[in-house]
């Protein structure tokens, strides 16, 4: 007989706290879990359920090594890592969109097509490069992993892309949004193997999580009042 032990993988940072909103509407355990513990691992025996508590961008590879049955995790990150996983809900919150942003100075003066053979520095290059090959305009593609805004003000790159929630980021940096490229919201995610295996227990859990999306309507945000 298949195990029916659900594994969770939740994410650190500004998707948690919505993420433990919607375990607690759902009716699965939520009361020890907490942002600013450094425990990783929540098990629940009596429901069968265990949570592990990870960086969002290390989610998609726990379940898809078959880790964590479950993943809560952002389309960003889903796009950017084409891991081999099932996509299966969207969760609605998290929202923000990757965008191709370049200096206020020359924002005015530069469209898209003359970012040819300019250099473009993000922390995600699988969507930069698709995202530039689709649109016929040839760049190339500098790999950073942090503070990315910097590189055009210090002559590293004439473009970034990168996600933006509010702008403020790049606003503070003096760099505008010249194209959007994706808009993305949080989604829960599954393992394919267990997908199947556990099938019996996740179909339901995961109409559930449908049902209470969909009860809320166009407010993203409002289950988590």
């Amino acid at each position: 007989m298949a195990r029916t032990e659900l594994t969770i993988a939740l994410p650190k940072g500004k998707l948690f706290e919505p993420t433990v909103e919607l375990l607690r509407h759902a009716g699965l355990p939520w009361e020890e879990l907490q942002a600013e513990s450094r425990q990783l691992v929540f098990d629940y025996p009596a429901q069968e359920v265990k949570y592990i508590i990870c960086r969002p961008t290390d989610i998609p590879t726990y379940v898809e090594y078959g880790a964590a049955d479950l993943g809560v995790v952002g389309k960003d990150t889903i796009v950017e890592q084409n891991k081999d996983v099932y996509e299966l809900v969207d969760l609605k919150f998290g929202a923000c969109r990757f965008v191709v942003a370049v200096p206020a100075a020359v924002a005015k003066e530069k469209d898209l097509a003359r970012l040819s053979h300019a250099r473009v520095a993000t922390k995600f290059p699988r969507v930069a490069a698709s995202f530039f090959r689709e649109k016929g305009i040839q760049v190339e593609v500098i790999e950073l992993h942090g503070n990315i805004e910097l590189a055009p003000s210090v002559g590293l790159s004439e473009a970034i892309v990168d996600i933006v929630s509010t702008g403020r980021t790049l606003k503070e940096n003096n760099l505008v949004p010249l194209e959007d490229i994706l808009h993305a919201t949080a989604r829960l995610i599954a393992n394919r193997v267990s997908y199947r295996l556990k099938y019996q227990r996740l179909y339901p859990l995961v109409e559930k999580f449908k049902q209470i999306i969909e009860n809320k309507g166009s407010d993203s945000n409002a289950y988590l009042k």
